[in-house]
């Protein structure tokens, strides 16, 4: 190669790139010397990873790549987790004193039950939820806490904890006293030109059920991704519940967002969420038939129903060939039916009202008839089919090892609500993890809207008056015309 040939080589390889600021010439010589300095055994091998690390070190001119944190979704999220292995000893020393009754359940333990049947989270996932539990024990007032489940988003997902409140930090029911509403001002009116007045008044929404009890016997956080700081769900509400069945939308992420549906959903992706869960939990949540039992020292409820259980000290377990009959006959549902109102007690919404005697020509208002629903602990052998199959699915977790298996019952009703019984039916968990949608075999719908109402009520009192002719309106000018001369004349004298 001549001299000349050589010079034009080097000043292309020194020519500096438009977009790294830096000339091939200079880069080479970065990764020969680097090469040299550390000696490593396989130097081709590891001549790509030197020159990649190179190039990251280096920055365009007028880049801030390089001055800047990383704020890719990756590292959020790893920021986020590794909250999670810091912790205060004083905080977290009730929580690992083994002689305390832990207010978690073990996520870890049970979550093994569901992996050996394919559900679940993982190892890891199961791991970093018992994490968070735990921060969320120390940063709410809450105990008995374990695991929902996991609802899946369009842009996040849901990690669901299910909570009561410690004794004495309860929520206390709010005695809101009805605001005095002010009626419009009235337009005046001309005499004789009167517009009519609506009649129709609006029922007042149902009352959502007390904390402790029915749709609010528990309470539920739930946060995007373990280590992200829990977010307290509002109260199930009969008026979203009763809605939240007639639509089926698909979940953000995002707790704020309002929700677009016929029809009218008039509450968040929160309120949605969490009539979501209320649907879910007492439709798929059950436990072996016989673990529990109603207290006989307890009265009934009103409507002669129970809202509460005890585990009954006399159970010995069931054998497995019970749990997984396919019947369903092993089975039995821990948590209150929804009624169709949208509460697990009836609530008459018309209550009666109360008797004047002064008042005459009342009419007689009809009585409503009380929903009612299966009472608690009714076996799940009666759930209704989901398109002509069973409601439920049943099978071992480990088919190959039976004698250490658990028994698992798969709702067909809510796709990825699960149920696993271990230790004779002495012990069981659920779960669920889906998109928070009922199956169903046909695509969605919207309902119709209701059918229009008529105007007024035809009957035999209302007629249609036939349209004068040309000559029947000149005769009646005529005679206004004549009865108008008249009155001036009237007035003249």
């Amino acid at each position: 190669m001549s001299m000349d040939a050589f010079n034009d080589a080097k000043a292309f390889l020194q020519t500096a790139s438009s977009k790294a600021g830096v000339s091939v010439y200079d880069h080479l010589s970065s990764v020969i010397s680097t090469l040299l300095d550390e000696r490593p055994a396989d130097a081709v091998s590891t001549l790509e990873s030197i020159s990649q690390r190179l190039k990251g070190k280096k920055k365009a001119p007028g880049s801030s790549i390089a001055d800047s944190p990383a704020l890719e979704k990756a590292f959020v999220v790893a920021t986020s987790r590794a909250a999670l292995f810091t912790k205060n000893e004083d905080d977290y020393a009730a929580l690992d004193d083994d002689d305390t009754p832990q207010p978690i359940a073990d996520v870890v333990e049970t979550s093994k039950l569901f992996q050996d049947a394919g559900i679940g989270l993982g190892a890891e996932e199961s791991f970093r939820v018992m994490l968070a539990l735990k921060k969320l024990v120390v940063e709410q007032p809450v105990t008995d806490v374990r695991f929902w489940g996991k609802i899946f988003g369009t842009e996040k997902d849901y990690l669901i904890a299910q909570c009561t409140f410690r004794e004495g930090e309860e929520p206390q029911p709010e005695d809101a006293e009805p605001e005095e509403s002010t009626p419009p001002a009235e337009e005046e009116e001309e005499e004789g030109n009167e517009k009519p007045k609506s009649q129709f008044v609006a029922p007042k929404p149902l009352s959502a059920e007390e904390y402790g009890s029915g749709t609010n016997k528990y309470v539920y956080f739930v946060c995007n991704e373990a280590g992200e700081p829990w977010t307290q769900l509002p109260m199930a509400s009969p008026a979203y519940i009763v809605t939240a069945r007639q639509i089926k939308k698909f979940f953000t992420g995002n707790l704020t967002k309002p929700i677009s549906s016929y029809p009218p959903f008039n509450g968040t992706e929160a309120d949605l969420l969490r009539s979501t869960i209320a649907q879910i939990s007492a439709d798929t949540h059950l436990s072996p038939l016989g673990l529990y039992t109603f207290d006989e020292d307890e009265d009934e409820d009103e409507d002669g129903g129970r809202s509460s259980y005890i585990t009954d000290e006399e159970y010995e377990g069931c054998a497995k060939s019970a749990l997984l009959d396919a019947s369903m006959s092993g089975w039995a549902h821990h948590v209150q039916h929804i009624l169709p109102q949208g509460r697990c007690k009836w609530l008459n919404p018309a209550p009666p009202k109360e008797e004047d005697e002064d008042e005459e020509d009342e009419e007689e208002e009809e009585e409503v008839e009380p929903e009612t629903g299966p009472p608690l602990l009714t076996p799940a052998q009666e759930d209704p089919e989901v398109d002509g199959q069973p409601a439920w699915s049943t099978r071992l977790t480990m088919p190959l090892n039976p004698a250490y298996s658990a028994v698992v019952a798969s709702s067909n009703t809510w796709p990825g609500a699960h149920a696993v019984a271990f230790a004779k039916g002495k012990s069981y968990e659920n779960v669920y993890i889906g998109y928070g949608h009922r199956f169903s075999s046909e695509p969605y719908s919207p309902p119709l809207p209701p059918p229009t109402e008529a105007e007024f009520d035809v009957n035999e009192t209302v007629t249609e008056t036939t349209d004068p002719s040309r000559e029947e309106e000149e005769q009646y000018e005529a005679e206004q015309a004549k009865n108008d001369g008249e009155d001036e004349e009237e007035e003249e004298d």
